[in-house]
């Protein structure tokens, strides 16, 4: 459900960036407290189109809860458009609760993270939590961009190393500028990182590791971690949503269903606690089937990517174009992404609810 959210402030991150700050009426600060690592999706109707971003949350979790989210300007995009041009304090925009499982509750530990551009917005409100709730908690952040005036929250990061010295670890690499001091510039492949990671920190002494941003960079760093012996169990990933594309990069393989789509099938779909059956047309994806009779259906990206409209497949069998957002266990337990998810069996059920 959408609730109308105030823009509190609207702060200027580099050239085509901003931090974006929502103010939450007491009765809503239950609804929008979230777990460090969680996104929000915004709406806005822009020229008569409905447009929905989702945005990761950058401040840490308190008491009173603090929405703040990071948005970079895409080419063409509508929505980051808006952001960077338009948006001012006082607007309103539809804003959905809190929801994604990229998240870490803070725990005594060792903990890593290697992002790209504005995947440090998730993970900067992981560390600042884990720094602050937890004494014992120690955190690394290997992050790259491509220039240091590209980079987003320079100053937070900054601010997290001159309250942690202990405790908190930053590496920062550019991969298009050349910095006199610290390592030299160029894309953190998996190649580099097997080389890399080994000599910053113990890496099989981590007890989680965040991989956030491109998907060639999460790849990347995936392949060398799983080389270096480290559990896929510690490893979380998060491709970052570019304004309504996933890009080019193949995504991970989704789970294999039998039987080809068939011309007709029926999606029964539970939601909010109420249970609905309907035809799919040809063609159709089970998000599209409910929407067309549920609008209140959750949804984002519609490119398999923020993971919003993940549902438990109760019966029957899918098949899903691409899956970006979902982990294996997640898979393993039966959860498909509804707006990727095309019925390979005549009938289908599914719960938004679970």
């Amino acid at each position: 459900m959408f609730h109308a959210l105030r823009v509190a402030a609207v702060d200027r991150l580099t050239d085509d960036a901003v931090a974006v700050t929502l103010a939450v009426p007491p009765e809503l600060r239950e609804t929008y407290r979230h777990v460090p690592g969680q996104h929000i999706t915004l709406r806005r109707v822009i020229d008569g189109i409905e447009v929905r971003r989702t945005y990761s949350i950058c401040a840490p979790a308190t008491a009173e809860p603090v929405l703040r989210v990071g948005i970079r300007h895409v080419e063409a995009g509508a929505f980051s458009s808006f952001a960077l041009k338009e948006l001012a304090v006082g607007d309103e925009v539809d804003v959905m609760p809190p929801t994604g499982r990229f998240v870490l509750e803070p725990r005594p530990g060792h903990f890593a993270a290697v992002v790209g551009g504005s995947g440090i917005t998730p993970v900067l409100s992981i560390a600042a939590t884990l720094l602050e709730r937890e004494p014992s908690a120690r955190f690394c952040l290997i992050r790259t961009d491509r220039t240091a005036a590209s980079a987003m929250f320079l100053e937070e990061t900054a601010e997290l190393k001159d309250r942690f010295p202990e405790r908190f670890h930053l590496v920062h690499t550019l991969s298009r500028e050349e910095r006199q001091t610290g390592l030299p510039s160029g894309r953190l492949d998996a190649e580099r990182l097997t080389e890399l990671l080994p000599a910053l920190l113990p890496v099989a002494d981590v007890d989680g590791w965040f991989l956030c941003g491109p998907h060639g960079l999460v790849d990347g760093a995936e392949q060398a971690l799983l080389g270096l012996g480290v559990p896929r169990s510690r490893v979380h990933q998060e491709i970052f949503h570019v304004e309504g594309s996933v890009g080019e990069s193949p995504a991970r393989p989704a789970a294999p269903a039998a039987g080809g789509s068939g011309p007709e099938a029926t999606v029964t779909a539970t939601l909010d606690g109420r249970q609905g059956s309907w035809p799919a047309q040809p063609g159709e994806t089970v998000l599209e089937t409910v929407l067309r009779h549920r609008a209140d259906a959750p949804y984002a990206c519609k490119g398999g990517v923020c993971g919003t409209c993940r549902v438990r497949l109760l019966d029957g069998e899918v098949r899903m174009d691409v899956n970006y957002a979902l982990e294996d266990d997640e898979v393993d337990s039966g959860y498909v992404l509804a707006c990727q998810s095309h019925p390979a069996t005549p009938t289908v059920t599914v719960d938004f609810d679970a």
